[in-house]
């Protein structure tokens, strides 16, 4: 029979411990991350194990990947330990997402819906829908912020493969935050407004190219977002190697169709509060793609061709 594994648990949080943590806990010599936060959760009566975060007692870091064996965490078995911390309620990776993408859908169908009464007053010239209705290009900007936003939906139920479980539940306010406030509230308020910039019915050039850009990069996003799940089994939190259309010229070709397909957006509406919206969401693409790139090399060292640029080639 395998040795079984004994570690110690001492509480992160002096002031805010958990109270019924036991003094020691005993695994077997092959349980995972996740099964030591199930045995510190039934034992110290918690009733939901995703609150339970363990860290190593020396790098000071949570121990993020839950399929990880715990014998193989070079810093909790040499000091015999784990750090134990309550995170707090949790709340569904999954169900953040769903979510977040509702608010921009729920905006774009409301504001147009009310517009008699949003731009009844101030220096809005609206008077009634057979005098100042919606223009073309209004619906057209309508149908692609909805046709996007059920696409992450989608995306989100049936195809995305999340390596952690949950989250503390209060971040759900500040994820949601961003799409809520500005790809739906700010971004329909200014495309739906009478007298707009896309308050107009003749497209152009410029017109056709965003729709064409907006179209074909909705669709390399689709096929990116598509291989990046099958690089995970379900339930799994194994990292792959990117191998697909735009892998070779950026890190996160996701988040460059992503951005692409919001400039055609922006060709099309004219919308400052779409350049503000996407300008914002870049700053966090940034960020995530540059951790990715740090991730790879890290793991997969020479077997992983260093990229230069993360997700805007020649620029980001």
């Amino acid at each position: 029979m395998a040795a079984k594994l004994s570690l110690k648990l001492s509480n992160k949080s002096p002031r805010q411990p958990i109270q019924k943590l036991p003094a020691s806990i005993e695994l077997p010599a092959d349980a995972t991350v996740e099964d030591a936060k199930q045995a510190v959760a039934r034992q110290s009566g918690i009733n939901d194990f995703n609150r339970v975060g363990l860290f190593d007692p020396e790098t000071k870091k949570i121990l993020k990947n839950r399929k990880a064996l715990v014998r193989d965490e070079a810093g909790v078995v040499k000091a015999g330990e784990l750090v134990v911390k309550d995170l707090g309620p949790q709340i569904a990776w999954r169900t953040v997402f769903v979510i977040e993408y509702f608010g921009p859908i729920l905006f774009h169908v409301l504001v147009p819906l009310l517009r008699p009464y949003i731009y009844s007053f101030g220096p809005w010239a609206y008077k009634n829908e057979a005098e100042t209705p919606m223009s073309k290009v209004q619906w057209l900007l309508f149908a692609l912020f909805n046709l996007h936003f059920l696409k992450r939906e989608y995306e989100t139920i049936f195809v995305h493969k999340f390596s952690a479980n949950t989250m503390p539940a209060f971040n759900i306010f500040r994820n949601s935050a961003f799409y809520w406030l500005l790809a739906g509230l700010m971004c329909s308020l200014d495309i739906y407004r009478p007298g707009s910039s896309a308050d107009r019915n003749d497209l152009g050039l410029l017109d056709y190219f965003g729709i064409a850009l907006f179209a074909v990069c909705e669709v390399c996003n689709w096929i990116v977002h598509q291989h990046l799940a099958s690089l995970r089994k379900p339930g799994g939190t194994e990292r792959g190697i990117p191998n697909c259309i735009g892998s070779n010229l950026v890190t996160s070709p996701n988040y460059m169709f992503e951005v692409l397909a919001w400039v055609g957006v922006i060709l099309i509406s004219r919308s400052p509060a779409v350049v503000i919206f996407i300008a914002t969401g870049t700053i966090y693409m940034r960020s995530w793609s540059r951790g990715k790139e740090r991730a790879l090399r890290k793991e997969f060292g020479d077997r992983y061709k260093a990229k230069r640029y993360t997700m805007l080639p020649g620029l980001i």
